[in-house]
């Protein structure tokens, strides 16, 4: 996930292209992102709002996108370290066009409402890099099963989700962790879960979320950046050998020329062709999995 050395990666990216922070934040303003993106197929209209979900250690603010009839299935969003923020309204907004009821949450309630971080927060500087890194240490395996359970607990009781079917969740960055924590928290809720450019899935600690596999019974989408996989090679390898084992479908893909972050619209890397790729994939993963 996030750390120094992709931040590091990130910063001689952008040195190389030569663009200026006041040109960054110009490009990545969310509408400006949302108007470049493909128009959803089929798109349906949706209806949104901001909640408050209680959990065991408080009240959770929230993102709630749904199509404005009928029930459909409940999908959680655990954003990246940036935290709950326009860019992933917005994506959360484009996957309920999909038709699916979306509740994007702010992984960092516990210290304080979103927004978290800035619009158009630089992990270059050293104090928000500080300030991101010591949000994430607050969280921990207990806190994302806890969450997960919490959240998707609020989500069945909506009158717009549909609870014959199955859940999904989503997680970039630093939620790639969370996700896998989250279907193995449900597992017989959770149908479908995606990473992406998620940091941490498959380590040597006790509490690896690799490890959690056996207890799941999610199909997955492990979109993995470039530069992560360079950086650890194996993980690929452990996360197919350790679904193979478990008989649990699995499609795990490192995407060429990305970079730590290429997904989430509002990164200084993303990369439009690339996210566009993974996200089609998560659709198609969530028509099967949560039919």
């Amino acid at each position: 996930m996030c750390d120094e050395r992709t931040w590091k990666e990130d910063k001689a990216y952008l040195g190389k292209k030569k663009l200026s922070r006041r040109q960054f934040n110009r490009l990545t303003a969310g509408a400006s992102v949302a108007m470049m993106l493909p128009p959803v197929a089929n798109a349906q209209q949706v209806t949104s709002s901001h909640v408050e979900i209680t959990t065991p250690d408080g009240v959770a603010d929230c993102f709630y996108v749904h199509p404005a009839s009928g029930k459909h299935p409940a999908v959680l969003v655990w954003p990246d370290i940036f935290g709950l923020r326009d860019a992933f309204e917005t994506m959360g907004t484009r996957l309920a066009q999909s038709g699916y009821s979306v509740l994007v949450v702010n992984p960092f309630y516990r210290i304080q409402p979103a927004p978290t971080s800035e619009p158009g927060a630089d992990f270059n500087d050293p104090d928000t890099r500080n300030s991101l890194f010591s949000m994430m240490g607050s969280l921990n395996a207990q806190t994302h099963f806890t969450d997960a359970q919490a959240f998707l607990g609020w989500l069945d009781q909506q009158d717009e989700v549909d609870t014959s079917r199955g859940a999904g969740t989503t997680g970039y960055c630093m939620g790639g962790p969370m996700v896998m924590r989250t279907v193995a928290a449900v597992p017989d809720r959770f149908k479908a879960g995606a990473t992406f450019h998620g940091g941490g899935l498959a380590t040597d600690a006790a509490d690896s979320p690799h490890l959690l596999i056996p207890q799941t019974q999610a199909s997955m989408l492990h979109a993995i950046a470039a530069n992560d996989d360079e950086a650890s090679p194996t993980v690929k390898d452990t996360l197919r050998d350790a679904y193979a084992a478990a008989g649990i479908a699995a499609e795990i893909e490192v995407y060429t020329g990305t970079l730590h972050g290429w997904c989430a619209i509002d990164s200084q890397v993303y990369n439009m062709a690339q996210a566009e790729r993974a996200w089609n994939r998560l659709l198609a993963l969530f028509e099967t999995a949560l039919a």
